[in-house]
């Protein structure tokens, strides 16, 4: 069984996270890190490996990242917490990219991967925690004419059979799927493992292995900034935080002013 989880290299939340001149995210003068949505992507992949070991079927877990060159740490952190090999897929064409060319990168990279065994399944966070799109999962699905079972909650895989928990805003669903597949997972499916000593020590000997988009197939006019279909006109720095305002409830009136507080910030 082949499983590829696609994870993204985000910036840090807790670091000073700005943008570049043209209004692109600034991913290589911050801090960044393995997007924490995708860990879960991660976890299960492992989970399905586990246990499956029992039996005759070997599975293998590739991570896969496209980002600039510091991104490979996200593959990194997978195969520190498991993954069997990872593939990096960086050019300086890919800068800018929105969601329509990563879709496409991610997907000839997936083929490539898939070319002497074919990848049965698909793996991605719900979404990213710096855009937040969800779209990425559909968009694969849709490139490599495959079934897609998204937002799992909880995954269970029998042969090549995937039965999966979806929990909506108003019902619960229970869906089945064959693969190959695209199946994304949320952040409800268990805590993701941390990498262990030893976990850290293997990942240095794993194969991991770097792509250009001619590796892949894909020409740079087909990527970047310059043909995304969307675009960030104007950006504002975040203002600086200022001291909070305590009510007390002296005479009965916090109620009333916390009211008031909450409609002028439009909060309700």
């Amino acid at each position: 069984m082949n499983i590829v989880v696609c994870v993204k290299y985000v910036p840090d939340a807790t670091a000073d996270r700005r943008f570049e001149s043209d209004n692109t995210v600034d991913r290589v003068g911050v801090d960044g890190l393995l997007s924490e949505l995708d860990e879960y992507a991660v976890e299960q992949a492992l989970q399905i490996k586990e246990k499956r070991a029992d039996g005759d079927d070997e599975v293998t877990v590739t991570a896969l990242c496209v980002g600039p060159e510091k991104a490979v740490d996200a593959v990194r952190k997978a195969l520190q917490m498991g993954a069997d090999q990872g593939v990096h897929v960086t050019d300086e064409a890919i800068a800018g990219s929105d969601y329509i060319a990563t879709s496409l990168v991610l997907a000839k990279a997936i083929e490539k991967i898939g070319a002497e065994t074919p990848v049965d399944l698909v793996m991605c966070g719900m979404a990213s925690t710096d855009a937040s799109g969800s779209v990425v999962p559909a968009m694969l699905a849709e490139r490599l004419d495959l079934p897609q079972v998204t937002f799992a909650s909880v995954v269970e895989t029998q042969g090549d059979q995937v039965r999966v928990k979806r929990d909506g805003d108003i019902a619960t669903e229970v869906i089945g799927g064959t693969m190959p597949l695209v199946l994304s997972v949320t952040d409800q499916t268990g805590e993701a493992r941390y990498p262990s000593f030893k976990g850290i020590m293997a990942a240095k000997k794993k194969p991991l292995e770097t792509y250009s988009l001619s590796d892949i197939g894909v020409d740079a006019g087909e990527v970047g900034l310059s043909v995304a279909w969307s675009s960030v006109e104007d950006t504002t720095e975040r203002p600086p935080r200022t001291a909070g305002e305590i009510v007390k409830d002296e005479d009965g009136s916090g109620a009333t002013a916390l009211t008031e507080f909450l409609v002028s910030k439009k909060f309700i």
